[in-house]
Formats: structure tokens, sequence, C-alpha cells
């Protein structure tokens, strides 16, 4: 195992569609797609697309969506550690106009406690946040194997503040800082205060505000996509945090500016296609994406 990815599991299904029907209406969608989803889950499968294979400890069931999940998984060579539900969860995804509207119908209500895995070969933890219980016992596991523990904050969890105590780099987005009322700038004062090494609030179009191993701010600009190109913007963040992982976990020694570089790239690549699986990027669409767009000025 070289690394260890902990989440909640999803089943997307992306729709494109100019409205959604009301009442007794009826109408077809131009387009969809049906893969897995869940922020550290698809950040796992980027990792295992890119050519590294994770480990996943995920919510699971003994149901038919439950068994496509692990079919999936199975295609990428990802072995997965279930915590069982009683039934899968679903997101029901509409991206329009660069944004998407999400309804989830989520079960975390455990029927066991976490499966705990031997670590001696694993190099790195990425974490969502979701399992809380099993992110906060594998962080602090992996902190004193002196390995290196990232976390996807998405949004505020029951525990996050605990958990940044244990993270050595963390990437957040913006909602988590409306959640706690901080602008990016107090966000990332924030992490530092907890001890995080490096840090990043990701800003959509704008790039990422973020601080490097000495602690200097910084911003990284989003490169610049025709919106026309921009079909579905969900999971970019996800792929964004399994690239860096990737790139982490293949080239341990360089620098984070070069890790999240890489990872702009992978995400770039991703917001120009239909759900979670047609994302996926390789090595070489990356260096395509990496020749194509240049930095915002």
């Amino acid at each position: 195992m070289e690394a260890l990815f902990i989440g909640h599991a999803y089943i997307d299904v992306t729709f494109v569609a100019d409205s959604l029907p009301q009442g007794d209406e009826k109408s077809v969608a131009k387009d969809y797609a049906v893969a897995f989803g869940g922020n550290a889950t698809t950040a796992a499968f980027c990792c295992a697309k890119l050519g590294v294979i994770p480990d996943l400890i995920t919510t699971n069931s003994n149901d038919w969506l439950g068994r496509m999940f692990l079919d999936m998984a199975a295609k990428y060579g990802i072995s997965v550690h279930p915590r069982k539900v009683k039934r899968s969860s679903l997101s029901f995804i509409m991206p329009k106009d660069g944004k998407r509207a999400i309804v989830r119908a989520r079960d975390d209500e455990y029927l066991h406690p976490f499966p705990h895995l031997n670590l001696s070969s694993c190099r790195a933890l990425h974490l969502d946040g979701h399992l809380a219980d099993a992110a906060l016992h594998y962080a602090q596991e992996f902190r004193k194997l002196g390995r290196l523990v990232s976390l996807d904050g998405g949004g505020l969890r029951s525990n996050t503040d605990e958990l940044l105590g244990h993270v050595d780099v963390a990437v957040v987005a913006e909602r988590l800082c409306e959640q706690m009322d901080l602008s990016d700038a107090a966000m990332l004062d924030y992490l530092k205060s907890r001890g995080v090494k490096v840090g990043g609030v990701t800003q959509g179009e704008r790039g990422m505000l973020w601080y490097d191993e000495s602690g200097r701010v910084q911003r990284m600009p989003a490169l610049v996509v025709p919106r026309a190109a921009v079909v579905d913007t969900n999971g970019a963040g996800d792929i964004f945090h399994g690239a860096y992982m990737y790139s982490y976990l293949s080239r341990p020694l360089s620098r984070w500016e070069d890790h999240f570089r890489f990872a702009r790239a992978a995400s770039t690549h991703a917001i120009q296609f239909l759900g979670n699986e047609a994302k996926l990027p390789t090595r070489n669409d990356v260096e395509a994406v990496e020749t194509r767009f240049q930095p915002a000025a």
C-alpha cells in the first residue's frame, strides 16, 4: 500500500439539461454520465489513473449501486476497505454556465467500526474529513510515523479544527471560509496557527491563494480556458487533490509549487469533460494542458 485515501463514496449521476421540470412536466436531458463520486474517493481514482494506485477506506453497501462502485474501483486496481452502510449514496448533478446544482441522498449511519490497516509501507494519507473517527485516527497514526497527511477542506466537518492539528498540507474551498466567517487570507493564518505546513484556498477562476513550505503567501493563477470549452466543473477540485497527491508520491523531493502546478493542469483538463470518470487525466493529458493553456494575467 503506497497511499491511503479516506472519504465518503457516491454514485454520481450528471446530466446536461436546459432546466429542471416541475409538477407533471417531463424533459429529456441532452447528455448524461454515471460515475463514482465523493471528494477523497474521486481523488483516489485520479491518483490511480495517473499511475500511483492508493487504497481507499470508504462507505459501501450490499446493494447494486454498492457493487457497481466496487466494480469501478476494481477497474483502476484500487483496493477498497469498506465501511458498511445500509444504502449507497447518490448525487444528482446538473452543470450549467460554469456552475453546478447538486442534490444528494446520503447514508452515513455506519454499521461497523472503520477498518484498521497495516501502514508499514504507506507513504501518505489523504482525507476529506468524512468518516470523522477514521480520519482522525489515521491522521494521528501517520503523524506518529512522520508521513504526509493531506486534507481536502471542502466544508466544515465535526472535527475539522482537531483534525487540522495533524495535517501537513491542507487545501480548502472558499465554502469553508464562508462557513467559518473568515476571509481567504485569514483562513491561511488559521491554517498556519494549526500547524499546517502548506496551505491554500482554491478560488475557481481566480486560481489559488496559498503559502509554501517557508510560509510565503502567493497566488497561483488559474489557466485560462475558453468558456465554450467548460463542460462540467463538478469534481475539478477533487481531481486537483488527487493530482497533487500523485505528484508528491512520484516526486517527493519536488517543491509544493511544482505539485500544485501539476494539479492545476489536471483540474483544467477535468472541467472540459462530463462526469468524474471522463475527467480523469493521464500524464499526457496534463502535459497537453500545460502546453495549450496559459495562466491568467
